[in-house]
Parts: C-alpha cells; structure tokens; sequence
C-alpha cells in the first residue's frame, strides 16, 4: 500500500491511497476539494490520472472536501462512497455510481478494507477511515474537534497516520477570523489543535508507525514550526513525521508489513 496527498487545508483537500493484493489492484481518492482541472494537474504531479482511480470517498460535506467530487465522478465515471447524512446534505446532482455507507459499517473494494470511523465534527454524518490490506494498516484522520475515546480505540496500532493538528491556540485567539468562525473551529466540533493532537499520540499504540504525517495545517491559525514544537516530545520515537502543505500535500509513503526500524532503536 502507498499514500499520496494532493494538497491538505482550509483551500482544499485530497489524499490518494493505492494498493496491490493478492486477487486486486486500485487506487482510492479520498475527498476532492478542488476542481476537476486542478485535481487532474495535482494527480500528474504524482504520477498518476483521474483514469487511474477505482472510486472517490467522502469524509464529509464541507468544501474543502466535496467540492470537485460530483464534477470528478461524472466526468471520470467515477463510483463514490459517503455517508447517507453526506450525500443528503448536498445537492451533488446525478452521480454515475453512489454508495451509502450505512451505520458506519466497514466494506471491501477488493482486497482493501476500510472501516469508517465516526467523528465529532459540524458536518451531517461526517466519518474518517482506517484502510487495511495485505497486513498494512492506514489511518486517515483529519477534520474532527474532540478526541472519543470511539476514535482512540480505532487508530491503534497503524502503520501510517495522516493526522490533523489544525491549529494552535494562541495564534487562533489572536487571528483574524471573526469571533463565531474561532469559537467554531476551536470547538468541541471543530478541528484539532496541536496540544489535542500530542495528547491523541501520547495514549495511542505508535510502535508500528512507519510514517506520520501532520495534516490540515491552518495557515492563518498555525505554523509547521510551532506544531512541531508541540509534537515533538511524542513524535521522537515515530520513524518518520512528515507535514503536508497546502499546495504541495505530500508525496507518495510506501508502507510494508512487518517490524519496523524507529528513530529509537535505529
């Protein structure tokens, strides 16, 4: 399995999960915040074309996350994947190939598994995702305000992390977004912040982390230096800590089955 992200923010979001099983290949688009011609430059830049992809799954209605994915699928043929909560909140018109994700339950495109993961965000029915195949274990988690103790169960023991640590507090405090969008995002509904985010790494099971790779970064309320700072007394022992950007998200991680080498032992 290999993980990709297109761009990661408030502009627009998009991560690229492919993978090689035993009885099938595909690649997966998770989210698509951006329009059909930018989502198609950003996937050449890593290789790859709207024709390469399997299906485009849905965390939540936002648009940093929805915006490109009806014109995407209709354009491509492209099956989606949403909640119902998802799909009723907007009017995404006639898609080629819809999917409900019914009560969270988890399902298969070939070999690869993905459990759905409800989350406390301002959206209808918004859900984050783990991906399993071939003993690799992906979790994707962004766009949520509280840490349950649902969440911290699901993301144990994975093999890579995409993470959001969304903002930092004082810079949120002293911002220049209005005082209903500040109470909103730092809010129990809203996105994490890099103490959130610390705390989170500190009680979960990081012993099989390949990569981790710090998501969503405000570039109004954060800065990658002071998540860092904040991450960094949990993330010592992490092989690899990565920090998507906005326009450049991050290239592609290959994740493998087996022991891994950490910063600690190496």
């Amino acid at each position: 399995m290999r993980v990709a992200s297109l761009g990661s923010g408030s502009r627009g979001n998009a991560t690229i999960v492919e993978w090689t099983g035993e009885r099938s290949n595909g690649t997966l688009l998770i989210d698509c915040g951006f329009s059909v011609k930018e989502t198609c430059a950003r996937l050449e830049r890593l290789g790859k074309t709207a024709h390469d992809l399997t299906a485009v799954l849905v965390t939540h209605e936002h648009a940093d996350h929805i915006k490109g994915v009806a014109a995407l699928a209709r354009r491509f043929n492209l099956p989606v994947y949403m909640t119902p909560g998802t799909y009723h909140s907007r009017d995404l018109g006639k898609l080629p190939e819809l999917h409900l994700i019914e009560a969270y339950q988890s399902f298969c495109l070939g070999d690869m598994t993905v459990e759905p993961v409800a989350v406390p965000h301002d959206a209808r029915e918004p859900a984050q995702f783990i991906f399993s195949c071939g003993g690799v274990r992906l979790g994707v988690l962004t766009d949520l305000g509280t840490v349950s103790p649902h969440v911290e169960d699901m993301y144990q023991n994975c093999d890579a992390l995409v993470l959001e640590a969304n903002h930092d507090p004082m810079m949120l405090a002293s911002g220049p977004y209005p005082p209903s969008l500040k109470t909103r995002v730092g809010g129990p509904w809203g996105h994490l912040s890099n103490q959130q985010t610390a705390g989170f790494l500190a009680r979960v099971d990081c012993t099989r982390l390949q990569y981790l790779v710090i998501a969503h970064i405000s570039q109004k309320n954060n800065s990658i230096e002071r998540a860092r700072e904040a991450l960094l007394p949990v993330t010592a022992n992490v092989a690899e800590v990565i920090y998507a950007g906005q326009d450049e998200g991050f290239d592609w991680l290959s994740l493998t089955a087996g022991p891994v080498v950490t910063a600690a032992s190496a």
